[in-house]
C-alpha cells in the first residue's frame, strides 16, 4: 500500500524542519550544505516502497520535496535505513556501497560532509510533528537500526571476505599473504642493509683504490 499524502508530507516538514533549524545555528554549516545543493539532489528510497524526494537549496534555507526533479544534480538510492545512517552521520555509507550514486561522487561526499558538520536534532524535529515520547522511542529505534545494520553489513564483508581467501582459494590465504608479506619485509630491510655497508666501504677507500679496485 503506497503511504497516504499525509505522511509525505509528514516526512517532507520533519527532514526540512530539521536540516533548517541546523543552518540558523551553524553559518558555516549552512553554507557547505547549500555550497553541495547547488543543483537539486533526488533521494530515491528503494525498499520498502520506491518513494523520491528532492533537497534543494532556496535562499539560506532548504526546501524538501516529494517528487522527482527534473535534471538532479545528484541522485542517491538505497533503503531507508542506509540514508538514516547517513544522516546520523556514517561516513562509510558510499564507499560500503549501502547508497549508490548517479552524477557527482564529489558532490555526493561533499553533501555527506556538510550533513556531519551540522548534525540535524532529528529526534526534535519528529517531536513537533508527532509528541517527545514517540519521537524518542522512534529515535531510539533507528539509531539501533543503524547500528546493527552497519555491524552486520561489517560482518558480511569480513565472511565474503574469509570465504573468498580460504575456502574458494580464489586469492592466497589470509595467513599465506601475511607470510609472504613479512618475507618481502626482511628481504627488502637486508637489501637496504647491504647497500649501506656498501656505501661505507666506498666512503672509506682512498682515491687509488677506488680508481683501481
Amino acid at each position: 500500500m503506497f503511504p497516504g499524502p499525509t505522511l509525505l508530507a509528514g516526512v517532507t516538514a520533519i527532514i526540512e524542519g530539521a536540516l533548517n533549524h541546523a543552518l540558523e545555528l551553524d553559518p558555516a554549516g549552512r553554507r557547505a550544505l547549500l555550497g553541495a545543493l547547488d543543483g537539486p539532489v533526488q533521494i530515491n528510497l528503494t525498499a520498502p516502497l520506491p518513494l523520491t524526494y528532492s533537497l534543494h537549496g532556496s535562499g539560506h534555507r532548504v526546501r524538501v520535496g516529494s517528487q522527482a526533479v527534473d535534471s538532479p544534480a545528484l541522485e542517491i538510492s538505497g533503503k531507508p535505513i542506509a540514508f538514516a545512517a547517513l544522516a546520523t552521520g556514517d561516513d562509510r555509507v558510499f564507499s560500503d556501497g549501502r547508497l549508490t550514486i548517479v552524477g557527482d561522487t564529489a558532490l555526493a561526499h561533499q553533501l555527506q560532509r556538510a550533513l556531519n558538520q551540522l548534525d540535524p536534532d532529528w529526534e526534535a524535529a519528529m517531536a513537533r510533528h508527532i509528541g517527545d515520547v514517540p519521537a524518542h522511542f522512534l529515535g531510539q529505534r533507528i539509531r539501533g537500526a543503524v547500528k546493527w545494520s552497519r555491524q552486520a553489513f561489517n560482518s558480511l564483508n569480513a565472511n565474503v571476505e574469509e570465504y573468498v581467501h580460504e575456502e574458494s582459494r580464489s586469492l592466497p590465504g589470509r595467513r599465506e599473504l601475511e607470510a609472504t608479506f613479512e618475507d618481502i619485509d626482511d628481504l627488502s630491510l637486508r637489501t637496504e642493509r647491504l647497500e649501506a655497508r656498501i656505501d661505507h666501504l666506498e666512503n672509506r677507500a682512498t682515491p687509488d683504490e677506488r680508481e683501481n679496485p
